[in-house]
């Protein structure tokens, strides 16, 4: 017999250092799940994805057991980290912080393509370029 889904649960958490502490401890422990069973086994599935925030969905069951599923960094942080910078820019219209290549486009685009509401590269850039252009990021040909 399958076992009974109780919850879902979606956090972001920094690769490979998930810990008791909040948002992780609270968030499980109130639904009974063994925290550090879950700390164990993301930091062991996460430590080679470097200092990005990692989105994970915990699907947790009846019996208190859990499954999650990590997806890729958020598309910000990407492009964060490709052009250099370590935040987006306080004024995107006016100041422009840093500027992406098509290429660069392409090669996050590529990397978050599974995680993103689209059917084609193309349909993937232009949501990257869209996020890159609310954080003042260019993006020149």
């Amino acid at each position: 017999m399958a076992k009974k889904v109780v919850g879902e649960l979606k956090l972001q958490i920094p690769a490979g250092k998930a810990n008791p502490s909040p948002p992780v401890g609270p968030a499980l422990g109130q639904r009974g799940v063994n925290i550090m069973e879950f700390c164990k086994a993301f930091n062991e599935k996460t430590k080679d994805m470097g200092s990005f925030n990692i989105p994970v969905v915990i699907t947790i069951y009846q019996d208190k057991s859990f499954t999650f599923i990590t997806k890729k960094p958020p598309v910000t942080d990407l492009i964060k980290k490709t052009a250099n910078v370590s935040k987006g820019s306080d004024n995107p219209l006016k100041n422009k912080i840093a500027k992406l290549t098509q290429a660069q486009l392409e090669e996050i685009a590529n990397l978050k393509m599974e995680d993103l509401n689209a059917n084609t590269l193309d349909a993937a850039k232009k949501i990257v370029a869209g996020s890159a252009r609310s954080m003042g990021v260019e993006i020149v040909d």
